[in-house]
């Protein structure tokens, strides 16, 4: 994109608007802001500004919508899928001084925060109430809320108690032109259209979001984890299938393999069983006789689907290790690589059996070993690849490999992200999920709230001719029905 101002005139006009010490230009300031999680997606941003309040974020926008210039906002950069990388010429927004917790109405149950204010720091401001914010992805020590809106994450709670979407209540954000929009009501539902589903999961590219009412829930009277170990991973994502078709909803049911057990107990000493090809935790929560039944109900149904090993956390401490051990298999798997390649697929709980089997088929083709560490009880599954970005072709490869893990989440009925969205790195895959009419729709809608297509420009919804070029489509017309989208 060409823009009517030079990087000098642009932030000249920022530090008119902000402190000086807000406005970051120079090369070693701007590196940390290069990538997000995803480091195989690097850019050097242009500027960095850290705005203190909504009025500047206001200001700014006004003055990047008339001078053409893209906006990409930015949390604690822990996202995965390269959805806060830099743009050409544009602004990186960082929200990180938005770190207040605003309000907190025990009465209703819900709290007013702003965007940078850590998951964790919801559920730890309110446990003195006898509340806490129910989802936890891995990250939830230093992933913000603003980012868990923008990407719609989980986390090993979901399953029984949902995404970020299901556990917020209402969003303001301020639109590329500066504008105030509150998104959804003081209640528990609002006339017209759902926009605030919509904005969810949006991932940066319809609105800037500056403070969110997320829903609180009463902490459980019981919770108690059982841990299966089994000598075949294929037996263990059959057992997943047989306990939710039992009729239970465990609060949380995730699964580990050889791999990921190994270098999650080397790291944490979580007491897991490093013979086992594969484990199983099942969280049980609720009233003390409903967990009672259900621990017994759970147990017998693991033992019928071949579990070797069937243990029930003893105490608090040790329920909370093993959720320890599953939580910190990502940097743990960082221990045992140069590098890895975290996928982000979700699909049908019965197909899990053959997609563990396709994925280790293309393990070996690929000649990368794989950790897979996945939300089992809702499909979302995280194949963590191993690879040496420094051997030559090697991250090519790797991509590949993801590539076709995606693909073939589609085949079997499912998607190509559950939680840690599309940004830039399944953008391709996009095109294998939707057919032109849809993506077309999609743009319409970003088209809408962002005309000149400023937001997070090149992301998560690809252009049709890109689809095209990636082999997924065939386009007669290759121009959208917003020209001026084509730009980015």
């Amino acid at each position: 994109m060409n823009n009517p101002i030079n990087k000098t005139q642009l932030i000249t006009q920022l530090q008119a608007i902000l402190p000086t010490a807000s406005v970051l230009h120079e090369t070693e300031e701007l590196r940390p802001y290069e990538c997000d999680g995803l480091s195989a997606y690097r850019k050097l941003p242009w500027v960095v500004i850290l705005p203190d309040t909504i009025e500047q974020i206001q200001t700014i926008m006004r003055l990047c919508h008339r001078l053409n210039v893209p906006v990409v906002a930015r949390g604690a950069g822990t996202g995965l899928s390269g959805g806060a990388l830099p743009v050409e010429q544009g602004i990186l927004l960082s929200l990180a001084k938005f770190k207040n917790i605003i309000n907190i109405d025990p009465a209703k149950r819900l709290a007013r925060v702003q965007p940078g204010v850590r998951n964790l720091a919801i559920s730890q401001a309110v446990e003195h109430l006898g509340l806490y914010y129910a989802p936890d992805p891995s990250s939830q020590i230093a992933c913000t809320i603003g980012g868990n809106v923008a990407e719609n994450s989980g986390g090993v709670h979901c399953l029984k108690y949902g995404l970020t979407v299901h556990n917020i209540q209402q969003l303001k954000i301020v639109t590329v032109e500066g504008e105030i929009l509150t998104i959804g009501h003081g209640g528990l539902d609002s006339p017209g259209y759902d926009l605030l589903a919509l904005m969810t999961g949006s991932e940066g590219m319809l609105g800037i979001i500056v403070e969110i009412t997320v829903k609180l829930l009463p902490k459980p009277e019981r919770a108690q984890v059982l841990l299966a170990a089994f000598d075949d991973i294929e037996k263990a994502g059959a057992a997943v299938n047989n306990i939710i078709s039992a009729g239970i909803i465990p609060a949380g049911l995730e699964m580990m393999d050889k791999l990921a057990i190994q270098a999650a107990e080397d790291f944490v000493h979580a007491g897991y069983p490093q013979n086992a090809q594969a484990i199983l935790l099942c969280e049980l929560d609720g009233v003390n006789e409903e967990v009672s039944e259900n621990i017994l109900s759970v147990r017998q149904t693991l033992l019928q689907s071949g579990a070797t090993q069937v243990r029930t956390a003893k105490d608090e401490q040790e329920r909370l290790t093993f959720w320890k051990g599953r939580k910190a298999a990502f940097p743990a798997v960082g221990r045992i690589s140069p590098d890895y390649y975290c996928m982000d697929g979700t699909i049908p709980r019965k197909r899990l059996p053959e997609v563990l089997k396709t994925i280790s088929d293309l393990s070996k083709h690929y000649k990368l070993p794989v950790a897979n560490v996945f939300h089992a009880g809702d499909g979302n599954l995280h194949p963590l690849i191993l690879y040496d970005a420094n051997k030559p072709g090697e991250l090519e490869r790797t991509e590949e490999f993801g590539g076709k893990i995606l693909e073939f989440c589609v085949k079997v009925g499912g998607t190509i992200t559950g939680e840690h969205g599309v940004g830039m790195e399944k953008i391709n895959q996009m095109c294998v999920q939707f057919n032109a009419l849809e993506l077309t729709q999609f743009h319409a809608i970003k088209a809408a709230f962002d005309p000149k297509g400023l937001l997070n420009p090149g992301k998560a919804v690809p252009e049709l001719h890109r689809c095209a070029e990636f082999g997924a489509m065939h386009v007669h017309h290759s121009q959208l029905p917003f020209p001026e989208l084509e730009r980015f």
